[in-house]
Parts: C-alpha cells; structure tokens; sequence
C-alpha cells in the first residue's frame, strides 16, 4: 500500500507538561504532538498522524527507530536475563562490544585505540577527553573554536562557543580560548596560520594548551565543515606544541559524514576522539572515549561512572557494528545517498541565491536567518516532516535523514522541503501548489 506522511491537525493536551516539566524542553514547542510509536524513517503520533523523520534524534538514529536487527538482538538478550547494570564489571555484552568494534572498526582503518566507556551522554566523552588532556600534559588550557558544540556539563560547556548555552552556567567558563574555525574570517584567511603565529609567539597571550578539541563538521554551530589540509595543519600545531589533537565526533561520527569516523582519509590520526549519540544504534545513551594506549595514565577508578557500563547499548552497539560496518558496501551506499543530498540542496540554493553546508549526510541549507528558517520548518512538520535547524542564529535549515532511508522517500522528503523553502523566501500565489504534491512512499 503506498501512503503519504499524514500530519495530524490536532494539538495534544499539554497540561502535564505544562504543569509538571521544566520550561527547558525545546523540541516538543516547534513540534507540538504526542507520539507514541516509531519505526524506520516514521514517526507517529496518538491521533494517527505519520512523520517523515529528518531529524533522527540529532544523529542519535543513523540506521531509524527500531531496525529489526538491532532491536531483535536487544529483546534476545533482556529474554535470557542478560546483565543489565554491571558498573564496569567484565560481561559477555561487553566483550563481544569490545571484540568486535576491534575487528570491524579499529583494525581495518589501522587505529590502535583504548577504550574508555564514559558516563551515558556525548558531554561525559568530552569531559573526559579534556580531564585526560590536562592529565597527561599538565596544562590547563584548552584550544576550542568558534562556534563548535561539545556538551552542556560545564567541561564541556567551556569549550561550546554559543552564547545562550555558556549563559545558562552561572559561573565563569574558564581555561578555555576559542579560536576561529576554519573559514572562519572568509576562504582568503587561513585560520591554522593564525593560531600558529599565537602559540609561537610568547607574548601573545595564549598559554601553551592541553589539547585543541575540534569537530571536523560542525553538527550545532551550523554545518561547517573544515577542509582536510586544515586538520592537517591544526594536528600538526597540535604536534608542535605538545597538545593533544581531540576529534568531538559526536555528531559527525558513526557514519553521518560518509565513513565510520568523520576523519577517516584525511591524512592525520586524532590522539583522542569522543563518540556516542548513534553509537548504540537504538537511542540508548552510550558514550565512549578512545585514545592512543600511551595515553592512558589513569588510576583505576580516577575517573569513573555509575552509568558507564550499558549492557543494553553493548549489545545494540555490537548488532549495527555487524550488520553495517562489516561491510564496505554499507559505506559506499552512504557516499552515493550523500552526493543525492548535496545536488538537491545545490539545486535548491542555486534557485533562490542560497548557499549549502556540511558533508556526507550531514547537510544543510542557509536560509539568511532564524526567523525564516522556522518558517520553513513549520511548513515542513505541517507536511509530515521533521527537520530542524542549527547555526549561531538558527539560519541553517539542517537535513539529518537517517543513513539508511530509501531513495525514493528521501527525495520525496526533501521536495517537501524544496516547496517549503521555495514559499518562505519566494512565496507564490498559487494556493494549490502544496495540495497538488503527492508524496507516494512505502508505508
């Protein structure tokens, strides 16, 4: 049976929330629905309305809600009471985790890292990595860049550059200097030669550094994606000054930018690297830090966790590790998908004198600015779809499909998001134009 996306007109009861949650949540005020079920690319709601999803819990579900693989090898292991809360005691979920994340990830790509399962969340991998930067150079500064996004605890939030998130601390956020990111002050300025004439000068100002912590695609602040000589050059520095090269790929990692790390054959091997939201695969908080073995200088129990043992997580984890990665081809069906999504949205930006960000699938549109933008998300989610957006000022209108949706509801998707963008920045008399797209994809 072929259906379209069905939206549901109607706006759930909020009582509860509005009585007993926190006026913090976000998300829940651009989509104002209950829902109550979810499998692949959809959504649904309690009153029957389906949603296309272009947001997949902010890269948190690569391969959709529910893959039958992944959940099948989640309900296997709860039915033979499986070990769920272990500290980090020894579990069969955790070694097959560990064994096969060796063999399928590590040894393939030639990377020799430890492992360190962290507290639940990408911001615990953060701080870890930077508590570990400080460890082991014993410095205190760390080198961060304008407009990177690295978690909300207040490590990690030193080192975020938004202004609304660093507001909500309410003490200093210190030890921590933001430099540009590349691209920063315009393609004519190299940003790496800047910071390079910082450090080595001794009257600059800029104390010798821990670590430089970098995104190679920037999920929060917008899209943007440094080029590969760039995060040469920054390793490189990194190198020069006795500082620990860090790679935040919270976001950009597990597949989203094309291979399984987002630095994968660029020419330089991060010392640390931070990993979560779709590393579980399901949706279950599991983070980890990985790092060169020379660097592990901790003391048994020096940094540690309730929550750092996630056998549920193990087990997805180890399922979308076999089921994806094992083979090359997976990959390679993501570069293609990948190349659809930068010429729709090329051809979209070429129509209205837009400009695009990002890479792999982790693309996005500047619409201009943030009020536009939300015009355009709503007119998506009152079509079916779910989308959202990031930037400094909410500008980028930021396409977070998972990896394995089809061909045919992938562009079926982003013609929604064409006509959205096409009414809010160029609106037409045509009432019916909406009316007349059918979106014809598998129910």
């Amino acid at each position: 049976m072929m259906t379209t996306p069905k939206p549901s007109a109607k706006t759930p009861d909020t009582a509860i929330y509005d009585r007993r949650e926190s006026g913090v949540r976000s998300y829940s005020r651009s989509m104002p629905r209950q829902f109550n079920r979810a499998q692949g690319v959809w959504m649904h709601d309690s009153e029957g309305g389906r949603y296309l999803d272009f947001l997949s819990g902010c890269s948190s579900l690569n391969y959709g809600h529910n893959h039958p693989v992944l959940k099948q090898a989640l309900m296997d292991y709860i039915a033979s009471d499986g070990v769920t809360h272990a500290l980090d005691l020894h579990t069969d979920a955790k070694t097959d985790f560990l064994q096969t994340f060796e063999d399928v990830i590590l040894r393939p790509r030639g990377l020799d890292y430890r492992a360190m399962f962290t507290g639940p969340t990408g911001t615990n991998a953060v701080e870890a990595a930077i508590k570990l930067a400080r460890k082991v150079t014993g410095r205190e500064m760390v080198i961060a860049f304008t407009n990177g996004f690295h978690g909300m605890t207040l490590g990690a939030l030193a080192c975020t550059g938004n202004a609304g998130k660093r507001g909500g601390a309410g003490v200093p956020l210190s030890h921590v200097s933001h430099e540009p990111f590349d691209g920063y002050f315009g393609d004519e300025v190299d940003t790496a030669d800047l910071l390079e004439q910082r450090l080595a000068d001794p009257s600059s100002g800029l104390d010798a550094p821990a670590a430089f912590l970098v995104e190679t695609v920037q999920g929060e602040g917008g899209l943007n994606a440094a080029r590969p000589e760039w995060l040469r050059k920054i390793a490189a520095i990194a190198k020069k000054h006795g500082a620990l090269m860090i790679v935040d790929d919270i976001q950009a990692g597990c597949g989203r930018t094309g291979g399984f790390f987002s630095f994968e054959d660029m020419g330089f091997t991060p010392d640390v690297v931070t990993l979560a939201k779709s590393l579980s695969g399901m949706g279950l908080p599991f983070a980890l830090t990985l790092f060169r073995p020379e660097l592990d200088v901790w003391n048994p129990g020096e940094h540690n966790g309730t929550f750092r043992g996630n056998n549920h997580a193990f087990v997805t984890a180890t399922a979308a590790l076999r089921e994806f990665w094992a083979d090359p081809s997976f990959a390679d069906d993501i570069a293609r998908r990948g190349g659809i999504l930068e010429q729709r949205l090329e051809r979209i930006a070429r129509r209205h004198g837009l400009s695009t960000r990002g890479r792999g699938m982790m693309r996005g549109i500047n619409v201009g600015s943030g009020e536009v933008a939300d015009k355009i998300t709503g007119a998506c989610f009152d079509e079916g779809l779910i989308i959202e957006t990031s930037g400094a000022h909410d500008e980028i209108v930021k396409v977070l499909a998972p990896l394995v949706i089809d061909d045919e509801t992938f562009n079926a998707g982003l013609d929604i998001l064409e006509e959205a963008i096409a009414e809010a920045i160029a609106p037409v008399d045509d009432a019916d134009t909406r009316s007349e797209r059918k979106l014809n994809v598998a129910a």
